[in-house]
């Protein structure tokens, strides 16, 4: 695709449009209506306005409670979405904070991370937020928008199922996948994220556990693809039979948002 899905942002990290990509039967996702990001707790106002300019009727907030009451997200006085949240934990901790003494090597941080990536499929809280996700997809009208603390691993997965079930390739999932490293606003996530890990660690982070952390991987898809396969039998077993998303949804999601 040539056009830049990335919205302009200074405090919220990754906040993109994940429409537009085409489908197996020759259909493109609408734009304009399905995006994501990371949390909104360094929001300007300026990201305040433009994201109100969006027309997002709907916020799927896949950060558990403690993440949430640690980063409250900031909302415009004109903000009037409903917010989808779990009540209670969504996972230990944010993925990219799953950290012990050994997490400042570049190798450690990247098995930490496909650690993540090899919970998630059973993890039976983002199991229950992925099928409010796409019910709230199925049945309320308008833009929405999906996202964790960092919009990458919880959100990236959740980003991904969607567009399977729109018809999208399995290649083009990973592109949408791997996007997040080309995201402008590395800054805000390195920002609000390393500090607080060096300071629990005592020591500095490795450059490369950075990049490990803070980034995303082909193997890490990959890991939660393999999982989901081995736990499951295949990801439309997974998506019927966990996720509610029967035939006939899928249908309904590919009349609203494949052009």
């Amino acid at each position: 695709m040539i056009r830049d899905p990335f919205l302009s942002t200074t405090g919220i990290h990754n906040f993109r449009d994940f429409g537009g990509w085409e489908t197996g039967d020759g259909g493109r996702v609408k734009t304009g209506l399905l995006w994501r990001s990371g949390q909104h707790v360094g929001a300007s106002d300026a990201d305040l306005a433009a994201m109100d300019a969006l027309g997002i009727r709907t916020v799927v907030d896949l950060r558990g409670e403690s993440e949430r009451e640690r980063n409250p997200c900031r909302r415009s006085d004109a903000f009037d979405a409903d917010v989808l949240a779990y009540d209670g934990e969504t996972t230990s901790s944010p993925p990219h904070m799953d950290i012990d003494e050994n997490t400042t090597t570049e190798d450690f941080a990247r098995q930490r991370m496909l650690a993540v990536y090899t919970r998630m499929p059973r993890n039976p809280a983002m199991i229950e937020m992925f099928g409010r996700y796409f019910r709230a997809l199925d049945e309320r009208e308008g833009a929405s928008l999906v996202h964790c603390f960092a919009g990458k691993d919880r959100t990236g997965v959740a980003a991904m199922l969607v567009l399977h079930v729109l018809g999208v390739d399995r290649e083009k999932q990973m592109a949408e996948f791997l996007r997040t490293n080309d995201a402008p606003t590395l800054a805000v996530l390195r920002d609000q994220s390393v500090p607080g890990i060096e300071e629990r660690l005592g020591r500095k982070l490795d450059e490369g556990a950075v990049v490990a952390l803070l980034g995303v991987r082909e193997e890490y898809l990959e890991r939660w693809w393999s999982e989901i396969e081995t736990e499951y039998g295949s990801l439309d077993a997974f998506l019927d039979g966990h996720l509610g998303v029967d035939e006939a949804m899928r249908e309904r999601l590919i009349a609203r948002f494949v052009a």
